[in-house]
C-alpha cells in the first residue's frame, strides 16, 4: 500500500470518485482523441447520472477534457471555461447494463475531425479504469504509460509490435489482446514500465497492419 492508497488524490473536491477520477477519465479521452476536442457527448450511468450536478462531475469531466489535472483550481469553472474555448459539452443520463456505479461514455469530436469513443469508471481515491475505446474491449488503468495499438489480426503483428518495445529497452509489465473475430480489426494495451519513447511510437505506426497507435501517458 502506498500513500495515494491512504490519503487519497490531490484534489479540488467534493468527491475522489465523482471529481478526481472524473477529471482523470475526461483527460484520457481528450489524450485517445489526439486532437483539440470542440464537441463532447457524455452519457452518464449510475450514481454519475443520479448525482453529477451536486458533486460537479459534469464540471470535472469537463475539465478533464479541457486537459486540466485533478488539482487545477480552474474545475469550478471548467464548464464556462469550455464554452469559451470553442467545446460543446453535451450531458446524458443513460442506461449501461452491468457498468460500475460510477461510469461516462465519452464522445469525442476534434478540431480536425478526429473521432473517439471511451467507456469508462471512476472506481474509487480517484483512480479510474477504462473498458472499451472506440467499441474494442481494453483495461487502462492510466497509473502506467500506456500504447494502444489498433491493428488487423494478421500472423506475426503482435510479435513485431511487442519486439520493437523490447528492442527499445522499455519493459512490458501488462499485455491485453481484445479481438472481437478472428481475422478482423483488433486492439492490444500494452502497458509499460517507465517512459515511452517518441520515436518508439513512431515505428509502430509504420509496422504493416498497425492501423493507429495510441499512446496513454501515466494520468
Amino acid at each position: 500500500m502506498n500513500v495515494f492508497d491512504i490519503i487519497g488524490p490531490v484534489m479540488i473536491g467534493p468527491s475522489s470518485s465523482h471529481t478526481a477520477g472524473a477529471v482523470r477519465l475526461g483527460y484520457a479521452a481528450r489524450k485517445i482523441l489526439g486532437d483539440e476536442p470542440v464537441r463532447a457527448e457524455i452519457g452518464l450511468a449510475g450514481s454519475f447520472a443520479r448525482t453529477y450536478r451536486g458533486h460537479g462531475t459534469d464540471r470535472a469531466l469537463a475539465a478533464g477534457i479541457l486537459g486540466f489535472h485533478p488539482d487545477d483550481v480552474r474545475i469550478r469553472d471548467s464548464l464556462r471555461l469550455a464554452e469559451e474555448r470553442g467545446l460543446t459539452c453535451l450531458f446524458t443520463p443513460v442506461s449501461i447494463p452491468g457498468a460500475h456505479p460510477n461510469t461516462a461514455r465519452i464522445r469525442l469530436t476534434g478540431a480536425e475531425g478526429r473521432t473517439a469513443e471511451v467507456l469508462g469508471a471512476s472506481v474509487g481515491g480517484g483512480n479510474i479504469l477504462i473498458s472499451e475505446i472506440n467499441g474494442m474491449e481494453v483495461q487502462v488503468t492510466g497509473q502506467n504509460n500506456t500504447l494502444v495499438i489498433l491493428h488487423r489480426d494478421r500472423p506475426g503483428t503482435i510479435a513485431a509490435a511487442t519486439n520493437f518495445v523490447a528492442y527499445s529497452g522499455v519493459n512490458i509489465g501488462n499485455f491485453r489482446l481484445s479481438r472481437p473475430r478472428k481475422g478482423e480489426d483488433a486492439v492490444m494495451t500494452i502497458e509499460v514500465d517507465g517512459e515511452i519513447p517518441d520515436p518508439l511510437v513512431q515505428c509502430l505506426r509504420i509496422l504493416p497492419n498497425v492501423l493507429q497507435v495510441i499512446l496513454i501517458r501515466r494520468i
